[in-house]
């Protein structure tokens, strides 16, 4: 479902050390750590590449994506099945990280479904199939964190 990691230290090796100097690298990547529960591969590497070459564009871009992300007319749940929509409608394997954050941020299988069904309308079985696979993948992650919670419960 996501692209490889990058490996950081052939980043830092290579391009350079992350030069933020009001951010740190880590507290960047809270912010997606809070919406998704990790940090995406692609972020990571914007983070690492951007953050060592041009932290200024770094710093623009977050607070551009800050402002657009969360707007005051809608609560997370609502903004984050909005681009869950979007997205799948463009095709973009983004669809399936704004999907998790649609269920992290209370979105239920069922309006996660009816954003598929209204994608469907304009785009067809593409955007069925690949929203029911997303969701598939879904569920199959948060049984997985369901069962290291239970053996975490399990060991205290």
């Amino acid at each position: 479902m996501l692209p490889p990691r990058i490996n950081a230290d052939s980043v830092r090796a290579s391009i350079g050390e992350y030069a933020d100097t009001r951010h740190s690298a880590e507290e960047r990547g809270r912010i997606y750590e809070a919406l998704l529960g990790f940090v995406p591969p692609r972020i990571e590497a914007r983070l690492a590449v951007t953050g060592a070459l041009d932290p200024a564009m770094l710093d623009l871009q977050e607070k551009i994506r800050e402002h657009g992300m969360y707007p005051r007319s809608f609560d997370v749940k609502t903004a984050q099945l909005m681009l869950f929509g979007m997205l799948l409608m463009d095709a973009s394997d983004a669809a399936a990280l704004h999907a998790i954050a649609a269920r992290r941020a209370g979105a239920s299988w069922n309006e996660l479904q009816d954003t598929i069904n209204l994608c469907f309308l304009f785009r067809g079985l593409s955007a069925a199939n690949r929203g029911a696979e997303i969701l598939a993948r879904i569920a199959h992650r948060e049984q997985g964190e369901t069962a290291r919670d239970a053996g975490k419960d399990a060991t205290a």
